[in-house]
């Protein structure tokens, strides 16, 4: 393998976008962590991870200049940047706008500029695009469906990027990872939620519809599928690949695997808080890896009962660490 190829990862300092970060670093990969700018040069999740690989880029998506500094010599290009939050989105659309769609549009212009130097484009989407499923499995060619300001943003994004493929030939692969879970996710998320609930000794654990159904991911899966489409061939180029289990559980599933391996005794009580607008709640996102599996020979290898696992050991371990920051 050629020693010394740079990726540049927008959006390393969160949740998938560190973990992946890391994952190139053993892969002994030089990679440029492009970081939201923060006044407290924070690093987010990468705040601990040390390597003279690592080279960190306080910026923003939505300034050109700070991608055309970015992307300057890089062979492989990631964009985990968005703005993630569906809840948030009802009351700040703009701000999704602005980071998901034109945050991409920066990103696809200097690609563009520099196509003859990149050997891939991976623009990381939401199984949240498809909305509540017309068929399952998911499979790519599924209608998407945009029932949150969120999956609007997230379907225009990957809508600039195929027409910068189409338009330019950038070397542009989508990757639609499903529902993504593990150590140092936000407690925003249903998972993490739950889990620290339970590990607080709440005896009423607070949740929305705990009916809705989700293909859960674990996030070594995730990183290592996005690995893969990275390096995939050029046959890969302009086509979009589901990351995904093939299973789906019930959030109150989900909530009953954790109580069990935690040996708690709470009950779950519904928080109306927590509820989406009816017509914005997606039912269940349960995807089809056919495609992945196909073109880059993955599927995934971690259960949703040894993910689970793994992931309340980790929170146990830092269970009063904030994980409610802007990522």
């Amino acid at each position: 393998m050629k020693k010394n190829r740079v990726v540049t990862v927008f959006g390393a300092e969160g949740f998938i976008g560190s973990h992946f970060t890391q994952l190139l670093l053993r892969k002994k990969f030089k990679v440029n962590a492009v970081i939201l700018y923060n006044s407290f040069s924070n690093y987010g999740h990468l705040s601990n991870v040390k390597s003279s690989n690592l080279k960190v880029i306080f910026g923003n998506v939505e300034d050109l200049d700070s991608c055309e500094l970015a992307i300057k010599g890089s062979d492989y290009i990631i964009n985990f940047s968005a703005l993630i939050s569906i809840p948030y989105s009802y009351i700040s659309t703009e701000s999704f706008v602005k980071t998901n769609i034109m945050g991409t549009l920066n990103i696809c212009r200097m690609i563009k500029k520099n196509k003859n130097n990149i050997k891939k484009f991976v623009q990381i989407s939401s199984s949240e695009v498809y909305g509540s499923a017309k068929y399952t499995p998911i499979d790519e060619n599924h209608p998407l469906q945009p029932q949150s300001p969120y999956s609007a943003t997230k379907i225009g994004a990957d809508a600039l990027c195929k027409s910068f493929f189409y338009s330019f030939g950038i070397p542009l692969v989508i990757a639609r990872p499903f529902n993504t879970f593990g150590p140092r996710q936000s407690l925003r998320a249903v998972i993490p939620t739950i889990i620290n609930q339970v590990l607080k000794k709440r005896k009423k654990i607070k949740l929305g519809i705990v009916s809705t159904k989700r293909d859960f991911v674990y996030i070594d899966d995730t990183c290592f599928g996005i690995y893969k489409l990275m390096l995939s061939s050029k046959k890969t180029n302009g086509n979009t690949f589901n990351i995904s289990s093939s299973k789906s559980y019930s959030i109150k599933e989900i909530f009953y695997k954790i109580k069990k391996i935690c040996k708690s005794d709470c009950s779950l009580t519904i928080d109306n808080k927590r509820i989406r607008p009816k017509n914005s709640e997606v039912v269940e996102l349960l995807g089809s890896s056919k495609k992945i599996k196909k073109f880059c020979n993955f599927k995934t290898k971690t259960n949703i009962d040894e993910g689970l696992e793994k992931t309340i050991n980790w929170f146990k371990d830092n269970l009063n660490q904030n994980l409610d920051y802007f990522f």
